[in-house]
């Protein structure tokens, strides 16, 4: 690990002055995936900025349309929030599977979005649900966040403070986890929204995750497995790696949406 300066922010502004005198500072959260890059010397940050302090960035609040989280909110609180539980089951859900009790109880959605690593979890539910994410310049929907292999629309300088989810009518989840790794090898994120749109989003299949259009139009008729029976996802594009092939996480994909189908159904 190389030699950097360290800073816990009290608030946003103290955040931006930082920055300002640092642009090449890195933030940090959690830590889940930027302390291993460190250890690694992958990255040699001159400053880190640590967001943990800034009250902005923490609390859950749950309404009648909304689902609130701050970025800074564990993977284990959002698992265990009870009304997370009743408004969004499938959210909950997919906190509750994130790695390991270790990783659960130190990440966090803002740093699990904003590194956008094509075998996390987060980012299925984002897209699947339609959120916006709020930074400290701007509000991003989640249709143009996440723009490629560990890469979004956050500019130099900027960082996730909220993420609101809106409440929709039915949503789940269902993830095929690498057996050694836990990663999402093939998951899926489903919901029908309140005017009965659905949205389909793939994650962990190819290098950014992504809506499936062809399926949601089969759902948005019928929301029922039946309705996409015969459906087939294309292999092109998806990731091929020792783990799995392109074709094999195509079948996955297609098997993680009727689970996910089931699992909007019973909740």
């Amino acid at each position: 690990m190389y030699n950097f300066d360290y800073v816990r922010a009290k608030s946003v502004q103290e955040v931006n002055e930082l920055f300002s005198k640092n642009p090449e500072a890195r933030f940090i959260s959690g830590g889940m995936t930027l302390l291993p890059t460190l250890k690694q010397r992958l990255a040699n940050p001159a400053l880190l900025i640590d967001l943990q302090d800034l009250p902005e960035m923490r609390g859950i609040t749950v309404d009648e349309k909304m689902v609130s989280v701050g970025a800074m909110t564990r993977h284990a609180e959002v698992a265990g929030h009870k009304e997370i539980v009743q408004a969004i089951p499938a959210l909950a859900f997919l906190a509750s599977g994130i790695a390991d009790p270790q990783v659960r109880n130190m990440g966090t959605i803002g740093g699990s979005i904003s590194n956008n690593d094509p075998s996390a979890d987060y980012p299925g539910a984002v897209l699947g649900l339609g959120a916006k994410v709020i930074t400290n310049k701007r509000t991003i929907d989640a249709d143009d966040f996440f723009t490629g292999l560990f890469s979004t629309a956050l500019e130099k300088g900027e960082f996730v403070m909220r993420v609101n989810f809106p409440r929709v009518l039915k949503a789940g989840y269902c993830k095929m986890p690498n057996p050694a790794s836990g990663y999402v090898m093939a998951g899926c994120f489903i919901s029908q929204t309140m005017d009965k749109k659905v949205r389909v989003a793939i994650n962990g299949a190819a290098p950014c995750v992504f809506r499936q259009h062809e399926f949601e139009k089969l759902l948005e008729s019928d929301f029922s497995v039946n309705a996409i029976k015969a459906c087939v996802q294309s292999a092109e594009g998806l990731n091929a790696d020792m783990h799995a092939s392109a074709a094999y996480r195509a079948q996955l994909v297609v098997y993680a949406l009727k689970r996910a189908i089931e699992f909007a159904q019973s909740h």
